[in-house]
């Protein structure tokens, strides 16, 4: 059951690409954070997962759907 919009996908991709790309791109940037780049980039690939199987389980606990329903 898809609970994840085309607008919503298109920004867990851009925001999830992004995550996981940073701390590699900005290593300057993150070494005072040490394993806090891991999860940085841990965040990016849930987001990509949730915006290729287009199903958020947050948004099945709290009830949020943000792709349109479809009628039968």
């Amino acid at each position: 059951m898809r609970n994840v919009g085309s607008f919503d996908r298109a920004f867990r991709f851009a925001l999830g690409a992004a995550l996981v790309a940073a701390p590699f791109l900005l290593a300057g940037a993150f070494a005072p954070l040490g394993a806090w780049r891991f999860a940085v980039a841990a965040w990016g690939v849930v987001m990509l997962g949730t915006a290729a199987f287009r199903f958020c389980p947050a948004y099945t606990l709290l009830g949020i759907r943000t792709c349109p329903v479809a009628r039968a």
